[in-house]
């Protein structure tokens, strides 16, 4: 396991290799911030949200949380949305989630780990509303992999549905919201084809991707 001394290492290391290749970089990022994206991932060390789609720092605005959800009590998440959406003015909204979490998993089960459950109550509300097509399928993993893309699909929704995009839309302003899948196993992102562009089509985009899954 590496010492506090070898990140700090490691980050003279890395600002060094960036100016070696760009000595402009850093007084670039100084100067703006600018992205086009705001990605809302899961908080899981092996799903890094600039690496995965070769971003560089500055070109996406990121929120993270266990289990990739957006709670509508959910300050810290609604502030990310709203500072993205209205100051620095994204186009895209990528919910991403990931083959292999945690914490679908822990709501899948049924586990109990501390005060995280409470959180993951909302992946259960999913669980509840697509009981139906999990207990379709076989086998743990299957059902495993299946309430990570359900779970997506449900995120991109409550979205849609925040006063901050409502009012985007109502504006005029255009701005996309995609949900998204990472695999571990090979490192690809996957579209889960439920991309909502405005208000009039959120029930009817996310009930066609729930049911391209269940095909």
């Amino acid at each position: 396991m590496k010492s506090l001394s070898d990140l700090l290492a490691g980050n003279r290391a890395w600002a060094a290799g960036i100016t070696r290749a760009d000595p402009e970089f850093f007084r670039r990022l100084i100067g703006q911030q600018a992205p086009r994206y705001l990605w809302i991932g899961c908080s899981d060390s092996r799903v890094p949200a600039n690496q995965i789609v070769g971003l560089l720092p500055g070109e996406m605005f990121v929120h993270r949380n266990v289990a990739n959800l957006v709670v509508h009590t959910d300050l810290n998440c609604l502030s990310a949305i709203q500072f993205s959406v209205d100051v620095l003015r994204v186009e895209h909204v990528i919910v991403c989630g990931h083959y292999g979490c945690g914490g679908v998993l822990a709501a899948l089960r049924g586990d109990r780990l501390g005060l995280v459950d409470n959180w993951l109550r909302h992946i259960n509300d999913v669980k509840a509303t697509c009981g139906e097509q999990l207990a379709a399928l076989d086998g743990e993993a299957a059902r495993h992999a299946r309430l990570c893309e359900l779970n997506v699909v449900e995120q991109v929704v409550h979205v849609a549905e925040t006063t901050v995009v409502r009012d985007t839309w109502a504006a005029g302003r255009e701005l996309a919201i995609h949900g998204w899948i990472y695999d571990l196993a090979d490192g690809l992102v996957r579209d889960l084809g439920v991309t909502l562009a405005a208000g009039d089509e959120i029930a009817t985009v996310a009930e066609t991707a729930r049911r391209r899954l269940a095909d």
